[in-house]
This record gives structure tokens, sequence and C-alpha cells, in this order.
């Protein structure tokens, strides 16, 4: 259990709490219980290293305000907008006895073990805290899930946690899922079998023997035209001679 240390205040005024944090204080209040409601400020340094977890509002904790101890639970932190510095806290009393509504935080145990996620299952965190009822006096750390020998596709429910005694959800009328192991999200495309791939390319190789062809003007066309021409101008071999025969001069 964390000792803070505390001191009390009487001026309220907002002057005199921004006064207080310059000087390295956070003005609190402490209310609850059979006791009036009591304004308090606590050193922030020694508040910085816990007020930042996860469990800093479920977590009881013991403050000594001026040689007084008690049993405290944060219940909420007031935050700067611009430097998001804490800047109030409000600690309730804790009544043995009394019960009182958290949300404790999930913890999750034994990864390793889990042959769902060696063969690739991811987790799937559901609810990352629950609401519980428990007494002041009994409020549990945080709610432990064991992964041990999950496979892909087990749901993780709220009876099969162990709470400790008249620790209790709020929610009560179903049996809610806090985690699953579930399948890879990534799925690989099935490869193309060789004959489909053979027959892509053979399809898509007359196109481009057409296209050449048409770019390049048709060359078996031209070929035709030069044969036409050729034989055009290719005359028989009679005509040939007799023009070559002058006639005989006289003498």
């Amino acid at each position: 259990m964390s000792n803070l240390k505390a001191i009390k205040r009487e001026n309220s005024s907002g002057g005199s709490t921004n006064k207080l944090r310059a000087t390295g204080y956070i003005p609190a209040i402490l209310y609850g219980g059979k006791n009036p409601n009591q304004k308090i400020s606590i050193e922030k340094k020694d508040v910085t290293s816990i007020i930042n977890s996860e469990t800093f509002l479920s977590k009881v904790l013991e403050l000594d305000i001026e040689g007084k101890k008690e049993k405290v639970l944060p219940r909420d932190v007031a935050y700067h907008v611009i430097s998001e510095e804490p800047i109030h806290i409000d600690f309730m009393r804790v009544v043995a006895g009394k019960k009182i509504i958290l949300e404790i935080p999930v913890k999750f145990i034994n990864h390793p073990d889990s042959p769902g996620l060696k063969k690739g299952g991811v987790l799937n965190i559901v609810r990352r805290k629950i609401e519980l009822k428990c007494p002041a006096e009994n409020i549990p750390d945080d709610i432990t899930i064991d992964l041990s020998g999950t496979e892909i596709g087990t749901s993780l429910k709220i009876s099969s946690v162990k709470l400790a005694e008249n620790v209790v959800p709020t929610i009560t009328d179903r049996d809610f899922v806090i985690a699953t192991v579930a399948a890879p999200t990534v799925i690989k495309e099935p490869e193309k079998p060789a004959e489909e791939v053979a027959e892509g390319a053979e399809g898509e190789a007359a196109p481009e023997g057409a296209e050449a062809g048409a770019k390049e003007g048709d060359p078996a066309k031209k070929d035709d035209k030069g044969k036409e021409a050729a034989a055009g101008d290719k005359k028989p071999a009679g005509d040939k001679k007799t023009e070559d025969k002058k006639p005989a001069e006289k003498k």
C-alpha cells in the first residue's frame, strides 16, 4: 500500500491554490464516512509516480495528514487543459464494511502457454477493465486471466474468473466476454495454378503481335503490293526481243 503525505489547507481561493501549485503541491479534498470534508494538498513529486498508473483510481492508498493516517481511494483527477498536469485530486475515505463500485483493470498471464497463440492466433481483448462491486477493505488490484491451454476460438468469459469473496461484477444479467483467442486476421491470396498462368500468357501474346503489325504499317500487305508491282514491270521475253531489233539501214 502506497503512503502519501498531505498537509491541511484552510484557504481555497483561486489565488491561494495557484500559489500552492507553483510551490510543487496539488490541491485535493478528502470526503466520505462520518467525518466532514477536509481540504488538503499533496506534494506533486510524491504522487507523480503513481498518478499515471492504470490502477491509480482503483487502488487503496494511505494518507498521512500531519501524523494522522487514513485509508483512502482516489476517485477523480482533474488535469490542466494545455499542460495536462494534474491540478486537483478527490480522495474518498475507505469505510470498513461499505461496498463500493470500481473499474478494475484486467491482466493476462501465461501467453507462452497458449497453444492458440503459438499457432499464430491473436488475443482479442474485449474489456480492459471490469466494473466490480466490492467491500472497501477488499479491493482487488486487478482481474487475472490465465491463458494456459487456450486454443484458437476460445472465449474467456467472466464466469471463468475466480473473484475474491463478496466481490461481484455489476453486470449480472449475462455471462459477458472479456477476451477471445481469434484466428489470424491476415489471409494470403491463393496462388494461381500453373495451367491458368500459361493460358493467360498465350492469350496476351496475340494482341501484342497485332498491335505491332498495326504500328509498322502491316508489312504483310506491303509485301503483296511489292510482288504485284514487280510482276507488272516484268514483260514477256518475246516483247523484249521485238523492241531491241532495229530495221536495217538502206544503202
